[in-house]
């Protein structure tokens, strides 16, 4: 099969289309012919530093949407033929650049019929970060004052929806030239970081959701109420002192990684079906093209999603 490899890290010239042994399903897995590969920040982080991957060789890429091919045994929640999205084990199930990846079943669901592979490809690893964030950590409800930071990114234009989804009033921080996009997903109230610090602007917030890092933690502990809680996602760059700043302040504060999640995939699909979720694709890519779609995320200018297709 076709697929992307890399043996040195470095910039996006390093991602080469090769040609690699397909996988064999093991008990519990699935085999799926991927269609689509979503392209996120760890997979342009990831090939340049190794992450939490190390050295290579290695693959990146962790978004896959497709149609199941082979069912290992005692996979029985699908078929050969099911067309299914989801996320491959982060960090170590790497690999969805390519035409053919393998995973545990329970890490795909049910693809949403009303949008397809190529929008579909570019929704779980960003999707349930931001569900993660939001409501399995931060325990969003309605009526609550969230801000979003990289409102427009790949994450933050889907936290922005499905914030609005639960009833909170969002606050999102992204360059003036985006806000009309996040006005249109929702968002209630905008910060232009470029000529504005919204840490003094922006106050009683009950949860922030940092996908920045840097200063950005501890500049949102003066949004926050006491009592609310923060959210961090740039673990890279995560301030070492936060604890003990958010401690004072009488505010929690987190750090997740994102993980395969069923649960969160269906409630995510849930959302895509009625149409209170929709995920914007700044670019569909060839899979060769891999190292295109690199040099255009990391350019920071984009709204929304980059995706492979991988068909």
């Amino acid at each position: 099969m076709r697929a992307i490899v890399q043996d040195e890290l470095g910039g996006p010239e390093v991602l080469k289309l090769a040609e690699i042994d397909r996988p064999e399903p093991c008990p519990t897995e699935v085999l799926v012919r991927v269609k689509a590969a979503g392209v996120n920040p760890t997979d342009w982080k990831t090939r340049a530093s190794g992450g939490l991957l190390g050295p290579p060789p290695f693959r990146v890429g962790w978004d896959v949407s497709g149609v199941v091919e082979q069912v290992g045994f005692g996979a029985a929640l699908w078929k050969p033929g099911d067309e299914v999205f989801g996320m491959l084990k982060y960090p170590e199930g790497a690999g969805a650049y390519a035409e053919y990846v393998t995973a545990p079943a329970r890490h795909f669901r049910k693809k949403p019929e009303s949008i397809d592979h190529v929008q579909a490809a570019a929704i779980p690893l960003a999707a349930l970060s931001a569900w993660q964030a939001l409501v399995d950590t931060g325990g969003l409800k309605g009526g609550e004052r969230v801000l979003i930071h990289a409102a427009a990114g790949g994450v933050g234009h889907l936290a922005v929806q499905m914030a609005k989804a639960r009833g909170a009033y969002v606050i999102g921080t992204a360059s003036a030239a985006k806000h009309g996009f996040l006005r249109g997903l929702g968002a209630d109230e905008l910060v232009d970081y470029t000529t504005t610090d919204f840490s003094g602007t922006v106050r009683d917030v009950d949860l922030v959701i940092d996908l920045i890092g840097g200063d950005y933690g501890p500049r949102s502990l003066r949004t926050l109420r006491p009592g609310g809680t923060i959210v961090s996602l740039a673990l890279s760059r995560l301030d070492p002192t936060l604890h003990e700043q958010a401690a004072a302040l009488d505010i929690r504060d987190e750090a997740i990684l994102v993980e395969a999640d069923q649960a969160g995939l269906k409630a995510i699909a849930a959302l895509v079906d009625a149409g209170r979720l929709r995920v914007e694709v700044a670019a569909a890519l060839p899979l060769e093209e891999a190292a295109k779609a690199h040099e255009l995320g990391e350019t920071n200018r984009t709204a929304g999603k980059i995706v492979l297709i991988c068909d």
